[in-house]
């Protein structure tokens, strides 16, 4: 599956290593491209996922403040949930279009 924004590939994983939460695909850090996220200072804590990171996500000329985010460490109990370790890994707000 791939993550497009503006036409530009931003990340790409088969969808067998992604994790699908509450209709959003989260990918492997791995295989979001280099330079493409900035780290936000904007807060947030899940109830049950845990502390996020919010980024901004740049491509080209384009900068789209915490369209993406992730949950560094997640709740043991988030991931025994999810039935996947997601620690890391990415997702993306609407304008990044996720395809297969």
């Amino acid at each position: 599956m791939k993550a497009v924004l503006d036409g530009t590939v931003i990340a790409e994983a088969p969808k067998d290593d992604l994790v699908s939460i509450e209709g959003n695909w989260y990918f492997p850090p791995s295989s979001v491209a280099e330079g493409v996220l900035v780290e936000s200072p904007t807060p947030y804590t899940c109830p049950w996922k845990g502390e996020c990171q919010y980024f901004d996500v740049t491509s080209g000329d384009n900068a789209l403040k915490d369209r993406a985010w992730s949950y560094p460490t997640p709740y043991p109990t988030a991931i025994e949930r999810v039935g996947k370790d997601f620690s890391g890994y990415v997702a993306f707000w609407k304008e990044v279009q996720v395809v297969d």
